[in-house]
């Protein structure tokens, strides 16, 4: 079970950090990442994160903006948003899955949480 908080209304150019906390059923899980979903768009990669960290990909677009970081406690995430616009609005996913390489790909994903809305307003 994965568990996301963070979320809520931000203004343009403020800032966010979304948590994710994996429960110990999913202790086996490696990496980690982030989807988000806009109303009426397709659901988009956003980052992903390995299971010590070491390695992360964010997506280009978002590049410089958002980072992914994870603690010293393997089951926790963070996605740090910054200078958020109004196309970052959506409903942000964690997700994780057993696996030894960081992927792009939704469907790759075992584990999903319910989501939490970000919306930032112009």
């Amino acid at each position: 079970q994965l568990i996301e908080s963070g979320g809520g209304l931000v203004q343009a150019g403020g800032s966010l950090r979304l948590s994710c906390v994996a429960s110990e059923r999913t202790f086996i899980i490696n990496i980690m990442g982030w989807f988000r979903e806009a109303p009426g768009k397709e659901r988009e990669f956003v980052a992903a994160i390995s299971w010590n960290g070491g390695n992360t990909d964010v997506a280009d677009s978002l590049k410089g903006r958002f980072t992914i970081s994870r603690d010293g406690a393997w089951n926790t995430m963070y996605l740090q948003m910054n200078n958020l616009q109004p196309e970052d609005t959506a409903t942000y996913y964690c997700v994780a899955v057993r696996s030894i390489r960081l992927t792009r790909t939704a469907d790759e994903y075992t584990y999903w949480g319910q989501g939490t809305l970000v919306t930032v307003s112009s």
